[in-house]
Formats: structure tokens, C-alpha cells, sequence
């Protein structure tokens, strides 16, 4: 069915998806493949916050800056790079990766996986019910026989900061679609998107100042190491970062930001991004309809039904059940509860299949998540803080990953560590973390480790191929044996 189908005031569907974003999608696909008829309800670009204002455009902008970076590093090569980035350039590629923020190719998926979409503003209006205000000023009234699934993402959680509302200031959205590098840049924020955004745009020519509250560093959901390593190398790039550094007020006076902190610092740039955190887009989508509060997270079982609301047909999947906020965690998600959404509807088991549950164990023990700056941050499974708040036994193995010889072969001067965190009652991974440039492509191995719980004596004879990085799951496996089954002097030969 195409959108121009869509005009008819009342309809009913298996499944209505509210939220057409990766996750939305993933879950229409789902049902729509398990013989369900699926309607997926938009009301700004399919594809969502991933594509258009942050995974793809983030990632496009940051290529760049760390490929330039780890080019600089190569002997016989640093010279050829030694110049600014074709900002321009950059930006241009940034448009073509964000499809120059139109969705017809995402239009045409759904039309191949039999997906109806309506456009338009989609809220609950009671159990089962969805009313949809449609881009055209016309109303849809549909109903769900099995399941409606919210998937309606997060946005920008704001601070109650004076004088913010007049100022204008970027979110995610303003800083990975601008169409020009600010001159000056304060980043207020010193988590994931701080850092990435920090990393940018310094690159592309913007002076860049963080204030991060609190003395916790960068990236304080993450082992400590990986915030230092990251901060060190903002510094260089020429980022100013400002721990304990509140903003007590903010105006705009023409073109200009004037800030003034906590302790009375006074600031000036000329754009003002906040990267403070991220609240469930789940104000004006009618749950006050179903006995829920707006504004709410929507806490849900691990099959996504919502558990607040009864008679089993309420789901939420992605960033809005406030499990893991990752686009390919809120994907996964989707995938096992589009499955699970068929399977009871079908009238099949939920818990016994060929590929295994349709439940999100991976939200508790295996999330895997990458920062792309320069050094590069890998994670997955616990950190040594979680571990210790969880009273989860562990032992802590680190080694220098300048050690291993492929790291030599990747950069001159390479610097970056590795973490693993052995459950010593079960003989397993239980976290990893990686920082460095090119560690991204460990985190896959890693994250087997810890979904798959695969004993240490099993991973011993898992062979890295040398010369590459991956050798450094060898030496941490090689420190911890050593650690409890030290070398044995050779005997004195006669």
C-alpha cells in the first residue's frame, strides 16, 4: 500500500507500530514477515533520529577527523596530510549519507516488506486504538487486533537554564546538520555526544570549549581510563575542557552566545550545543489514555510489553523503554520483539525456537557500544563500577595494546589500553573495554565472549592472526594465566 492509500478514516491491523525510525522499522518487518498486516505511523523523515541527525551524520563527519588522525601517524604518510580537512568537502559527504534528509529509499523498503505508512502524528486514544493527525490535516482512526508498539525514540533533555529558551541553542540535531563550522563552539556536556561532537568540529575548524559538570571526567559511564585517554587527545587537537564548569545563564546578544558559569565566569561563542542527556519522546503520544503518565519511560519485560499496562498488547521498543540507549541495541530489541509480537499471535511459544528466545537478554549482560573519536572507545558487558555496585566477583586484567606488534604496524606512537573483566566464579568475560585507534573492530569478538559466556580455557585456543591488533586478546588471556599459573623456572642442565 502506498501513503496516497492511506486517506480512509477508519481502519484495523494486526500490528501499528507509532514511530518509524530503525527500531519502528525493524519491528514492522518483523510482524509484516510473521503474516500480520503492519501499518508504521511518521510524522517527520523514516529512518528517524539514526539516519538523519545522528549515527550516520555523526559518523560521516567524524571519518574524516579520525582517518586524518591515523594517517598522521604513518611514516610516508603524515606529510601528504599534513593540511586542514576540505571542510566543504566533508560537509558534502555528510549530505549525501544523510540522503540530503529525504526518505524515499526508506518509502521504498516498506513498500517491499509490505509495511502500510501513514504520515502524520500518531497517539494512543485507548487500548488497542491509535488516532493518527495526518501531514495533510486529515484524521485516521486505526485499531490493532494483537499489538501497537511505541518506538518513539528520545530527544534532548535541556537543563532549566535562564535566558535558554531565546538563545537557540544546537542539540544533536543542530550539530550534526550544520551547514558551516562556528567559529567558537562551548559544548556543555561530557558524555558520548560531547565527545564526538567536540572531536568534529575542532577538526573542521571550530574552537571548541566543553563544560563538564562535576569532576568525574569524560565519559563517566565508562571505565576511567577511557574518558583520560579521550581528553588527552581533545587537548591536543587544541579542546579546551572545563571540569566542574556549570552554566548559570545563557543570551544571545546578535550573533553571539554570552554565558556566564556557576562561579562567575564569563564566556562568549557563537553556537551553544548541548549534549545533557536524553528524555523519552513520550509526551504527546496519548498514554494518559491508557493509564499512563506522559513524559514517562515506558518500562517493559523482556519480550517489550509494556508491563504497566494490562491485557499484553502494549510494546515499546528502542531508546523509550530506557534499557540501552543504542541504535543497534534499540534493533535488536525490535527484532526479538517483532518475533515475539508474532509468535503469541500465531499462537506459538515465545521461549522455545530454533534461534532461541524471542526475549532482550542481551540488554542485561552484552551491550556493546563504540565512541568514534580519536582514540577510539570500545565497550561491552560490565565496567569495574558496575561490577563492584553489582557485588559481581571479578578480576581486572589490563594491557598496554602498544605492546602487541600489530599495533606497531597500524600507527607509529600508538597509545591505547585494554581492559577485561574475568567473572572468576563462572571462568567467563564479563566486560571489555578497548581504547585506541582501530579498536572498534575488536568489540564484535568481545561481545561474543560475554553474550556467549565462553570459558576462558575455549578462548585460549580462539588464534588472533598476526600482525593485527586483535593479538591483544592473546596477551590478556596470556596475563591472567600467568597471573595464576606463574612460569616455571627451566630446569639446570648438566
Amino acid at each position: 500500500m502506498t501513503e496516497a492509500a492511506t486517506n480512509a478514516a477508519d481502519r484495523t491491523y494486526d500490528v501499528i507500530v507509532i514511530g518509524a525510525g530503525p527500531v519502528g522499522e525493524n519491528v514492522a518487518d518483523r510482524t509484516s514477515a510473521a503474516g500480520l498486516s503492519t501499518v508504521i505511523i511518521e510524522r517527520e523523515l523514516l529512518g528517524g533520529e539514526c539516519s538523519f541527525w545522528a549515527c550516520e551524520p555523526s559518523k560521516a563527519l567524524l571519518r574524516p577527523v579520525i582517518a586524518r588522525a591515523e594517517a598522521r601517524r604513518v611514516p610516508g604518510l603524515r606529510q601528504a596530510v599534513a593540511g586542514p580537512l576540505d571542510v566543504a568537502a566533508v560537509l558534502a559527504h555528510r549530505d549525501e549519507i544523510s540522503h540530503h534528509w529525504r526518505d524515499e529509499d526508506q518509502v521504498d523498503w516498506l513498500n517491499s516488506v509490505s509495511v502500510d505508512l501513514i504520515r502524520g502524528h500518531g497517539r494512543l486514544d485507548g487500548p488497542r486504538r491509535v488516532t493518527v493527525r495526518t501531514s495533510d490535516g486529515g484524521t485516521v482512526r486505526l485499531t490493532a487486533r494483537h499489538a501497537v508498539a511505541v518506538c518513539t525514540g528520545t530527544t534532548t533533555a535541556l537543563p532549566d537554564t535562564a535566558g535558554l529558551d531565546s538563545v537557540r541553542p544546537w542539540t544533536n540535531r543542530e550539530a550534526t546538520s550544520a551547514d558551516h563550522a562556528p567559529g567558537r563552539l562551548v559544548i556543555v556536556g561530557g558524555g558520548v555526544v560531547a565527545v564526538e561532537m567536540a572531536a568534529a568540529w575542532q577538526a573542521l575548524g571550530s574552537q571548541v570549549t566543553m563544560l563538564v559538570r562535576g569532576d568525574a571526567g569524560l565519559l563517566s559511564k565508562m571505565e576511567s581510563f577511557a574518558g583520560e585517554l579521550v581528553a588527552d587527545a581533545l587537548r591536543e587537537a587544541g579542546v579546551d575542557i572545563r571540569y566542574g564548569a556549570s552554566v548559570a545563564s545563557v543570551f544571545r546578544e546578535g550573533r553571539e552566545v554570552r554565558l556566564t558559569l556557576s562561579d562567575g565566569t564569563k564566556l562568549a561563542a557563537d553556537e551553544i550545543l548541548y549534549a545533557t542527556g536524553r528524555a523519552p519522546s513520550t509526551r504527546d503520544v496519548g498514554l494518559d489514555t491508557v493509564g499512563l503518565t506522559p513524559g514517562d519511560w515506558l518500562t517493559v519485560d523482556d519480550t517489550g510489553l509494556v508491563t504497566a499496562v494490562a491485557e499484553g498488547w502494549l510494546y515499546a521498543a528502542g531508546d523509550v523503554n530506557h534499557r540501552a540507549l543504542l541504535t543497534h541495541q534499540g534493533k535488536y530489541q525490535a527484532r526479538m520483539i517483532g518475533a515475539a509480537i508474532g509468535a503469541r499471535a500465531n499462537g506459538e511459544p515465545v521461549n522455545e525456537t530454533p534461534w532461541g528466545a524471542h526475549v532482550t537478554s542481551a540488554d542485561h549482560t552484552a551491550v556493546p557500544q563504540v565512541v568514534f573519536t580519536d582514540p577510539e572507545v570500545a565497550s561491552v558487558g560490565l565496567t569495574t563500577r558496575e561490577a563492584q555496585r553489582t557485588g559481581r566477583r571479578v578480576e581486572v586484567v589490563d594491557y598496554d595494546i602498544a605492546r602487541v606488534a600489530g599495533a606497531h604496524q597500524y600507527a607509529e606512537g600508538y597509545r591505547g589500553l585494554a581492559r577485561l573483566l574475568v567473572d572468576v566464579d563462572r571462568g567467563t568475560v564479563a566486560g571489555a573495554t578497548f581504547v585506541g585507534p582501530g579498536v572498534a573492530e575488536l568489540l564484535y569478538s568481545a561481545t561474543v565472549a560475554v553474550a556467549g559466556e565462553v570459558p576462558l580455557e575455549r578462548l585460549w585456543h580462539a588464534v588472533p592472526a598476526f600482525p593485527t591488533i586483535s593479538e591483544v586478546w592473546l596477551r590478556l588471556l596470556e596475563t591472567y594465566r600467568d597471573r595464576h599459573q606463574p612460569r616455571r623456572t627451566p630446569p639446570a642442565h648438566s
